[in-house]
């Protein structure tokens, strides 16, 4: 299960919005994704984290 920014149509973010006004706060609107890890090798794993390290993100290596 991974979970990633919403990207929510006019409507929904406009009631996101005034809930935040409401409350004081930000909120933050995710969804869910259900997926299944790919199996790597340890060259890959490695590859994938020196990557991580110079973009400062985090990658997810999903299978095909």
């Amino acid at each position: 299960m991974l979970a990633s920014l919403s990207s929510l149509q006019d409507e929904s973010l406009q009631s996101v919005q005034d809930l935040e006004k409401e409350l004081g706060n930000t909120l933050l609107a995710y969804t869910i994704h259900d997926f299944k890890p790919a199996m790597l090798s340890e060259e890959q794993i490695s590859k994938i984290k020196e990557l991580e390290g110079e973009l400062g993100v985090a990658l997810v290596a999903m299978a095909n």
